[in-house]
């Protein structure tokens, strides 16, 4: 339920916040104080859309949180947690009007659109009005109502998953058809790319290893050459190593007559020997490391060059051409063995058709009948709301030719509001406050099936008065008992009925300028303004008496 509404700076109203509590409120005060102010507010933090007239003259923006609390079970928390938003203590509905005609959305302080609002306004709250065409008046919501008031969900679910169902199988049967018909016309280009790509063989990766291996072979060979060179230098007949060390053996005999002649050179010589040696012996490894076979390199060129021109010729990546293979092969096959499979296919879903049909059809039985109930429960709420000679009628055609997602049925409330006049859509028939009443007769027989936790009526007793008003009032408290009822009301007889009483007007805060103000008034001021309903401007003992009197018979 709605346990706060706080607003800023929208039109009239600087600064409010108001509590409500559970069971029915009424909103009462003279007219222009400001009362569709306050619904125009909730509206707007509810998802409505924005208007930049709504922020207060002079003021740069505008603001309205709505702060609802709703058990951990209502769908309007699995809601957020579809979209990803905290979902955990009261839900927090905040909308941010701007002078310039942006807004500004938020759940739970977090920024979300103002679609995203609006659905989860819908969770939350209905308002119904004589001029309200988002809720009961919607032909497309009557069918669902049908469904909630006869307890009818579970199996309109099960008709939705056979309708999506055997609206799959009818898929898979023109999908196969079209891939039969296209196999048909490319059977021998499909057969020779299957025998090429099926020879060719060729895997995921393999380009990426045979390019790589390419690219090291031919670097070694750029290499190879000068390996060996510089090997035969060191290692040939030609190589300076033997007579270097024959060389040194002589000076190693004679530095003992000159040592210090030839003590150094004789080192020197010895080391340079050591590093060739070194040096031979690296190349030598480095030239068994290189070995490679030109054959090898052909064969990898060859076949990199291979995959390449297929991947070319087939415009796809050289690591797709196995899936292609493959998706070439399986509509081969369907050629091959296509006729079969789509004998299948068809059986399959005249069966979910028939699956569907069947379930329809037992969902439309049944919601015949509950039509029929719901007509008898509005019709026995209509005499007390002084419209005893209408009637409700739920029109209701079925055509098992037209399979909808939510069944064979196309379903809209009807009225009649006098004899002899010709029944029709209930918003284009019923005048405002016949429309109203009559919405009201329906929420009293489905406030306890899928209502939102909260209900505004926005002066839906308007040109009604003494028992019809006092009906209406019943009816109000008596929905009041299983959800929360805000009403904007001229009547006393539903003001005497509410719970909880907010007096809403305006009041001078400069010389210049007016703000609306709402306070929630007790026992003794609601006598008060329940008498200045009854008697307008002036006050009389009369009035106050019959207005005391209607307090107490409300207790």
């Amino acid at each position: 339920m709605l346990v706060t509404l706080s607003i800023r700076d929208i039109v009239l109203i600087d600064r409010l916040d108001l509590d409500f509590a559970a069971g029915m409120s009424v909103l009462t005060g003279e007219t222009g104080a400001g009362k569709s102010i306050l619904l125009d507010s909730l509206s707007l933090a509810l998802g409505a859309r924005g208007d930049a007239d709504l922020v207060r003259h002079g003021e740069s923006q505008g603001q309205v949180t709505a702060v609802f609390d709703v058990p951990m079970n209502h769908p309007v928390r699995a809601f957020l947690r579809e979209n990803d938003i905290d979902d955990d203590g009261d839900v927090i509905l905040r909308r941010i009007q701007t002078s310039d005609g942006r807004t500004r959305a938020f759940i739970n302080d977090q920024p979300v659109s103002a679609g995203l609002l609006r659905q989860a306004g819908i969770l939350l709250v209905e308002i119904h009005g004589q001029h309200d065409d988002r809720a009961l008046v919607d032909p497309e919501s009557h069918r669902a109502l049908i469904d909630v008031f006869g307890g009818l969900t579970d199996l309109a679910s099960g008709v939705a998953k056979a309708y999506a169902g055997f609206r799959a199988a009818e898929k898979a049967v023109i999908d196969h058809e079209r891939r039969i018909e296209a196999a048909r016309n490319e059977a021998d280009f499909l057969r020779s790319s299957v025998d090429e790509l099926s020879r060719l063989k060729p895997e995921t990766g393999e380009e990426e290893k045979l390019a790589l291996r390419r690219t090291d072979m031919m670097q070694i060979e750029k290499i190879a050459g000068d390996l060996n060179e510089a090997f035969e230098t060191l290692n040939g007949s030609a190589s300076p190593i033997p007579e270097l060390a024959s060389l040194l053996r002589r000076l190693e005999r004679k530095s003992d007559q000159v040592p210090q002649l030839l003590a150094q050179p004789v080192r020197t010589l010895s080391e340079a020997l050591d590093h060739l040696e070194e040096t031979r012996s690296g190349l030598e490894s480095a030239l068994r490391e290189t070995e490679y076979d030109p054959r090898e390199l052909e064969a990898v060129e060859e076949r990199l060059f291979a995959l390449r021109a297929a991947s070319r010729k087939y415009s796809v990546p050289v690591d797709e051409l196995s899936a292609l293979c493959a998706r070439m092969a399986g509509d081969l096959a369907d050629l091959d063995a296509g006729e079969d499979k789509l004998a299948a296919l068809v059986d399959a879903a005249a069966k979910a058709r028939a699956d569907y049909d069947k379930k329809a059809a037992s969902l439309s039985q049944k919601r015949q009948k509950t039509s029929h109930l719901l007509e008898k429960a509005v019709e026995r709420e209509l005499p007390d709301l002084k419209l005893e000679r209408a009637r409700f009628i739920v029109e209701l055609t079925s055509d098992p030719e037209n399979r909808t997602r939510s069944g064979i049925d196309q379903l809209e409330f009807h009225v009649q509001t006098n004899p002899g006049t010709r029944p029709g859509p209930m918003m284009k028939v019923a005048s405002g406050g016949e429309l109203s009443r009559f919405l009201l007769a329906l929420k009293v027989c489905l406030a306890d099936k899928g209502s939102a936790p909260t209900l505004v009526f926005d002066e839906i007793d308007t040109g009604v008065g003494g028992a019809v008003a006092e009906a209406i009032g019943l009816r109000l408290a008596r929905l009041a008992s299983s959800v929360q009822v805000l009403t904007v009301t001229h009547a006393p007889q539903v003001a005497a009925r509410a719970e909880g009483h907010f007096l809403i007007a305006k009041e001078a805060t400069k010389p210049d300028r007016v703000a609306t103000r709402v306070q929630q008034i007790d026992q003794d001021h609601r006598s008060e303004e329940i008498a200045r309903m009854l008697a307008g401007s002036v006050i009389t003992e009369e009035a106050r008496a019959a207005a005391r009197r209607l307090l107490t018979a409300a207790e």
